[in-house]
């Protein structure tokens, strides 16, 4: 939702501070379960427009322009329905381009289309610059699958567009001119799917990827962007992953992760050399940099572990000082940069925490003035969530994990809450962290302890502790949760008569797992569009309809059907000795609805038919407010049966 008005730095921090008289009232489930209005703004270069990837429910978006002198809307782009902008870039102060993407359920990440088109600010001179479809009359490229790369360092129309084709072995770079249609080849490499780094005069220096065995590969090229040559982890201190370079060119930005181990944000030659350590956690992995205004050099890191924190690198600079001064005006809230204006003075900013969605401000260095401008979800105040709080504790074979705890609004000292345990989806990759979480505060909301584990195989520790989880998925990464269920009843926060399991996709897996391996444990479980037969997640559901996706689920789960029996939810039924609730989109293409049939079934010849919500026209999670309205109402009630109600 567009918000107008200016405030003063000191006006802004006297609003956060104050709070409002406790309510008596539940937050309506509706304000979980609406859809979200607004997502990834961008400023223009010149700070006079915004771009706005808008969600206009029912699975379908639109790119919205605003003019932000009086907020009014200069241009609507909409896309076909389940169609969104994954990047949206300015190339000039009146024309932007959109990397399209499709969303195949609401809990996936959207898949990028390779599709990329332009439209001046006002709505004029939309073109579809490149794709599958027909790429733009005037490049002469022939369709294939394209990215946005980069951006020159003065915005000049133009922008750096990664080429990918079924047809070819390669990776391709090219200096594309959005006005006049022209497509210059900057790189060439007989290497599939790698992505490039540029320096500030648009040379590609860096390329850097996968292989077919998820190894990584990194490759560097002369000053002239020409003689790519391969370069081994041990050269550069291991898996070094080039971000930007200096301005000069002659040193890189890079996330390296040594020997497997979380990321840390270092400074190196190009060839490795005179390595820099500039940010680091022995825990977990960089979250975030923060960079400045042209000629954008990064000046802090978020470190993930547990709360994050921000590390300045040279906390004497201009930079640091005045975000630290816009910092310490959002108490217990986190700024981070979106994007600048060309000149510096204007910056879009993002603030969040655990309990606040999100806010986007448009901060005016040289006026010191702060404007809010989009609320990313309406209806839910952050006085009214609970506190995500961070946790650590000791697996069973002596690895340490760590999680949150999200309490009910008001607790500040847990002690004896009915509690659900919450796995999260992905598996790998993929980790629960600090910022607002809608699962975990609606439970929260209705006044329970949320417990959510970063089991091993969880993303923000490095690859060796996601790797990890590699063949577990049945084994030791159920276990992960479940030592985080006992230490939880150990510490006293939960009361161990009063527990329940719920999840969505790899957490819906998880908890009919955990509900089959430590029955005495838990009250209830439900799932929502999981995956409850391994065998079916290889023969059917889109993960395996692509060369990358079959070798994930090699790497991942195996094809031993022995292995892939026993770790099946399905197979272990006869083991789960509790309410269950299974909730599933009829049209889910990442976990078919076969695989909820197949659990009923087998529940069903167990003698504990669940509760069931099959859901029409609905995929990988549900795009209408009315289904996700009803399914929080479902899985409230089948909770407060369960493990009892708690106390408005």
């Amino acid at each position: 939702m567009i918000r107008g008005g200016l405030a003063a730095l000191a006006a802004w921090a006297w609003l956060c501070t104050a709070t409002t008289a406790a309510t008596e009232t539940r937050v309506p489930v509706a304000a979980f379960a609406t859809s979200n209005a607004m997502h990834s703004p961008q400023l223009s270069p010149d700070g006079k427009h915004l771009a706005v990837s808008a969600e206009l429910g029912e699975g379908r978006y639109a790119l919205r322009i605003y003019r932000l002198s009086d907020f009014s809307l200069t241009a609507t782009l909409n896309l076909p329905r389940f169609e969104l902008p994954t990047q949206v870039r300015w190339v000039s102060e009146r024309r932007l381009i959109i990397a399209k993407g499709r969303k195949y359920g609401s809990r996936e990440a959207p898949l990028p289309t390779g599709e990329i088109i332009a439209t001046d600010a006002d709505g004029k001179n939309q073109d579809y610059i490149f794709g599958y479809q027909r790429s733009l009359r005037l490049t002469g490229l022939e369709p294939g699958f394209g990215a946005i790369e980069g951006l020159p360092a003065q915005p000049n129309g133009r922008f750096y567009l990664r080429r990918l084709s079924m047809s070819t072995r390669r990776s391709q770079l090219y200096d594309v001119d959005t006005e006049k249609g022209t497509a210059r080849r900057v790189a060439d490499i007989p290497v599939r799917d790698l992505s490039f780094t540029l320096d500030d005069h648009g040379v590609p220096r860096y390329a850097h990827g996968t292989d077919d065995h998820d190894n990584y590969l990194l490759y560097l090229a002369d000053a002239q962007g020409q003689n790519w040559q391969p370069v081994p982890p041990e050269r550069m201190g291991g898996e070094f992953v080039p971000i930007s370079l200096t301005p000069d060119g002659r040193q890189a930005y890079a996330l390296l992760s040594a020997d497997g181990g979380p990321t840390m944000l270092v400074k190196a030659d190009l060839d490795g050399g005179n390595r820099q350590v500039l940010a680091r956690d022995a825990f977990a992995s960089i979250l975030d940099i923060e960079w400045t205004p042209p000629p954008f050099q990064p000046f802090a890191a978020v470190i993930g572990a547990g709360t994050p924190r921000t590390v300045y690198l040279n906390p004497d600079s201009l930079e640091a000082q005045f975000h630290q001064a816009l910092a310490g005006s959002f108490p217990g809230q986190l700024v981070s940069y979106i994007n600048h204006s060309s000149d510096g003075d204007k910056t879009l900013a993002y603030v969040y925490s655990d309990r606040n969605p999100g806010v986007w401000y448009l901060f005016e260095r040289g006026e010191r003035r702060v404007t809010s401008l989009l609320l990313s979800r309406e209806g839910l105040q952050a006085e009214q969530m609970g506190e995500r709080r961070a946790i650590r504790f000791k697996a069973s074979d002596g690895l340490e994990l760590a999680g949150f705890l999200t309490l009910p609004a008001g607790v500040e000292d847990p002690r004896g809450l009915p509690m659900v345990l919450l796995p999260h989806g992905g598996p790998h990759g993929v980790s629960d962290g600090w910022t607002f979480d809608t699962d975990a505060q609606f439970l929260a909301s209705r006044g329970y302890l949320v417990l959510q584990v970063n089991f091993r195989g969880s993303g923000g520790r490095g690859y060796r502790f996601e790797h990890a989880g590699y063949r577990h998925w049945g084994t030791r990464m159920q276990d992960d949760l479940l030592d985080g269920v006992r230490w939880a009843i150990g510490q006293g926060f939960a009361d161990a008569s009063r527990i329940c399991v719920y999840g969505a996709s790899f957490g819906a897996y998880s908890a009919m797992m955990t509900a089959a391996k430590a029955p005495e444990l838990f009250k209830c479980a439900a799932g929502a569009s999981g995956a409850y037969d391994l065998k079916m997640v290889l023969s059917k559901g889109d993960i395996g309809d692509t060369r990358w996706g079959r070798n994930y689920l090699d790497r991942v789960i195996g094809s031993d059907p022995e292995l892939l029996r026993t770790h099946s939810p399905i197979t272990l039924a006869s083991q789960i000795r509790m309410p269950v609730l299974l909730a599933h989109g009829e049209l889910d293409e990442r976990t078919p609805f076969a695989q909820a049939k197949a659990m009923k079934a087998a529940l069903e010849k167990a003698g504990n038919a669940p509760q069931w919500m099959a859901v029409p026209k609905e995929g990988h999670g549900f795009y209408s407010d009315d289904n996700n309205i009803a399914f929080y109402q479902k899985l409230e009630a089948f909770l407060a049966q369960h493990i009892g109600a708690a106390a408005p």
